[in-house]
């Protein structure tokens, strides 16, 4: 079972699906497609440059594209729910089970309320999954209609994600539109997103640095 498989399987795109529009009723962001390719394509970006092999790579590319599926289940738990899912999928597929184990436990943990970084795969997935903020993710709507979700997802209108490996550091720099949100209202949202990018990358050896508006924040 391939990562380029994996985002052509009906069942995985079906859930993706079913999962956003429930998150689209309930008023979050857009947690598609989209958003799941660039968490695939940033844990891979991410292992890559700390050294891993493919096999790590790949893996972390499968659980990055898959991570969401939970949601078409219930938001709530949705991590727990998305493992469950992804194992059974993967179970009749040619992935061994070490892997497939892989896979399902980092799924299971990348949400901040349950979960935390407890591998390099798991550790990509967090950072990739967790540093996604930017405008394009807030769904089509009048403005004057946005919650907190949106507003500081709105107000990101340059994201950047940078490894220094000379300094073992992973950095996201973040330009925000401080008359959409204030900063206040930005890290009531993101500051346990963030925390849980600081394990993740003391999990692969390195510190997670955040920059907003070209200050340090973290």
């Amino acid at each position: 079972m391939t990562y380029q498989e994996i985002r052509q399987n009906e069942e995985v795109l079906a859930f993706l699906k079913k999962g956003n529009d429930n998150l689209g009723v309930l008023g979050f962001t857009e947690h598609a497609e989209a958003h799941c390719s660039i968490v695939a394509e940033r844990a891979a970006y991410i292992l890559k440059t700390f050294g891993y092999g493919e096999k790590e790579i790949e893996l972390a590319k499968i659980a990055g594209f898959m991570h969401d599926i939970g949601n078409a289940v219930n938001r709530s738990h949705h991590a727990e729910h998305g493992a469950v899912i992804a194992n059974t999928i993967l179970r009749d597929t040619d992935m061994s089970v070490e892997d497939r184990v892989t896979v399902v436990s980092a799924i299971g943990n990348h949400d901040e309320s349950t979960g935390g970084a407890k591998d390099a795969v798991s550790a990509a997935l967090i950072i990739a999954d967790k540093t996604d903020v930017r405008r394009n993710r807030v769904r089509p709507q009048d403005r004057k209609n946005f919650d907190i979700h949106d507003r500081v997802n709105y107000a990101v209108t340059a994201a950047e994600l940078t490894i220094n490996m000379e300094k073992n550091i992973v950095e996201l720099s973040l330009e925000i539109d401080e008359t959409s949100c204030t900063m206040y209202e930005y890290f009531e949202i993101f500051l346990g997103r963030m925390m849980m990018c600081r394990g993740a990358a003391e999990m692969l050896g390195a510190k997670f640095k955040l920059i907003a508006n070209g200050s340090k924040i973290l």
